[in-house]
């Protein structure tokens, strides 16, 4: 502008106008300071706003833990660690600002606050950083990860641990060049002293701010627990315990409390005006579990009231209910575990019982029929096509009962062989056949039986069939294997298998694999 063939009136009329530019850049950037500082004024405020919120929040928190510990106790506890973290993260940026703010004379004076000699030296050590600034940065992490532990993995909690995650991240940034640089670099290097103050108390207040917001929703979160619908159950009230074919069912469905907030404080029961002792109930959560006998046949009321502590008062919920009792029934009820039929050669599990009747007055008989405990047996079915299985019991008037069921045996299926693990026509290489292992499955039985090879047939095409003893090729088989061609047939056959622990049964013949080799 000052150069070139310009007059002398022109070089300094362009001079005046390079100083009035300075000088206009030099307001803006004071001008900027003060935006800074503020900034800075009123987050503070805003932080000590919230910070008082937070306390009464916790107090209000340590109230209700008082009045219902059971409800809010784990709330109370995770509040109180969530606090403490916060104390522990805003006492260190706290000093650190002081220490900021005591680097200059006039700490309101934020205009002069533009150098940023104090912050890098304080915080940074070459290319890397400080003791102070190292623990700045663990400052960050340990605050983040104790917030993140007491949200925990509640889907509720999710987006406020989101959060959580961005305000107080010490991960690389990228910055307007498109580099990646450290956090600390990115928001504290070569700024004004000012910018960095602002810096620090922005964490500060996102710190206060994230204990408001989660120790109120740790509160609501429990209030909207108690008045959750998971907290209730249905109940069928009717006016009458029985009815006839024919009649209209005119019962009720209503909803009923069932977590311990309904707890009651005392119990006045009778049942058919007797009353009941404690040892007849037992309160679990919100509901009165009854533990009596059904008593004779017919109906029975049980009447009373449940008495609530609200507010200092006593309150009472009138009780007026009717159970029916029927005669125990006459037929026995016998049904296999698997199916309409039995195997032989396997233990088939029985269930056998009469309604009404007691096990251990139950006795069942049948070829192959043992007891196990209570109402299971167990069946070992020996030779023929059916058996019978009797049951027997005896009423309470001393009348006998007796039902017979027959179910129809069947051998177990042919098996399948199969070479690691693999039924059919296979193809395997040399190398993975000479390790592979012989063995037998039933497919789509309904018992899991373990069936072990004893013996098979090896044979290459057009080479004599070898007998091998276990479940794995032996030396001749391997032998014979070597002089087979490549994509020659062999035959895994007559294989011999038994079911572990039954040796005695003997299976259908077994099916046999046929492999291709590939090379």
């Amino acid at each position: 502008m000052a150069g070139g063939k310009q007059t002398p009136r022109q070089k300094m009329i362009n001079l005046m106008y390079l100083v009035f530019i300075s000088m206009l850049a030099l307001n803006m950037s004071k001008e900027v300071l003060s935006a800074f500082g503020r900034m800075n004024t009123s987050m503070e405020e805003n932080t000590a706003a919230t910070s008082e919120r937070s306390q009464a929040l916790l107090a209000d928190l340590n109230t209700k833990a008082g009045e219902a510990p059971e409800k809010f106790k784990e709330p109370k506890e995770k509040a109180e660690k969530l606090s403490n973290a916060t104390k522990s993260f805003s006492e260190f940026m706290t000093k650190l600002k002081a220490d900021m703010q005591g680097s200059v004379e006039d700490a309101t004076d934020y205009q002069t606050m533009d150098n940023a000699d104090y912050v890098d030296n304080e915080l940074f050590a070459g290319e890397g950083l400080a003791e102070r600034g190292k623990e700045f940065v663990k400052q960050m992490d340990d605050y983040r990860n104790s917030v993140l532990s007491v949200l925990g993995d509640s889907e509720s909690m999710k987006k406020i641990a989101d959060d959580v995650k961005k305000r107080f991240s010490t991960a690389e940034v990228e910055n307007r060049d498109g580099k990646m640089v450290s956090y600390m670099d990115y928001n504290f290097k070569g700024f004004p002293l000012v910018a960095s103050i602002t810096n620090v108390t922005k964490l500060e207040s996102d710190a206060k701010n994230t204990e408001a917001e989660i120790i109120s929703a740790l509160l609501s979160g429990e209030l909207n627990e108690q008045v959750s619908m998971k907290n209730y159950s249905t109940l069928l009230q009717t006016p009458k315990s029985a009815y006839y074919q024919g009649e209209t069912f005119n019962g009720e469905i209503v909803l009923g409390r069932t977590d311990a907030s309904t707890k009651p404080s005392k119990v006045e029961l009778t049942l058919d005006g007797r009353k009941l002792k404690e040892t007849d109930y037992e309160l679990d959560g919100g509901k009165v579990k009854l533990k009596v006998g059904a008593g004779n046949p017919g109906d029975h009321k049980i009447e009373g009231k449940l008495i609530f502590v609200q507010d200092g008062d006593s309150l009472e919920v009138p009780v007026s209910n009717t159970f029916a009792t029927i005669s125990k029934p006459n037929a026995a009820v016998i049904s296999a575990d698997k199916m309409n039929v039995v195997y032989r050669g396997v233990t088939n599990p029985m269930t056998i019982s009469i309604p009404g009747i007691p096990n251990n007055r139950v006795r069942a008989s049948a070829p192959g029929l043992k007891p196990v405990s209570g109402s299971r047996y167990a069946m070992n079915p020996g030779t023929g096509r059916e058996v019978t299985i009797t049951a027997r019991g005896t009423l309470p008037d001393g009348a006998p009962i007796s039902t017979s069921s027959k179910f129809r045996i069947k051998d177990i299926p042919r098996p399948t062989g199969t070479l690691r693990g693999e039924d059919g026509s296979l193809k395997m290489s040399r190398k993975n056949l000479e390790i592979a292992t012989v063995g037998a499955k039933l497919f789509d039985f309904d018992f899991d039986l373990n069936l072990r090879v004893s013996q098979f047939d090896f044979k290459v095409s057009g080479q004599p069939t070898v007998t091998v003893r276990g479940s794995r090729l032996n030396a001749k088989a391997k032998s014979a294997l070597k002089r087979a061609k490549r994509g020659s047939s062999v035959q895994v056959m007559n294989i011999k298998a038994s079911i572990a622990g039954n040796s005695s049964y003997r299976l259908k013949k077994i099916s046999p694999v046929v492999i291709e080799l590939t090379n």
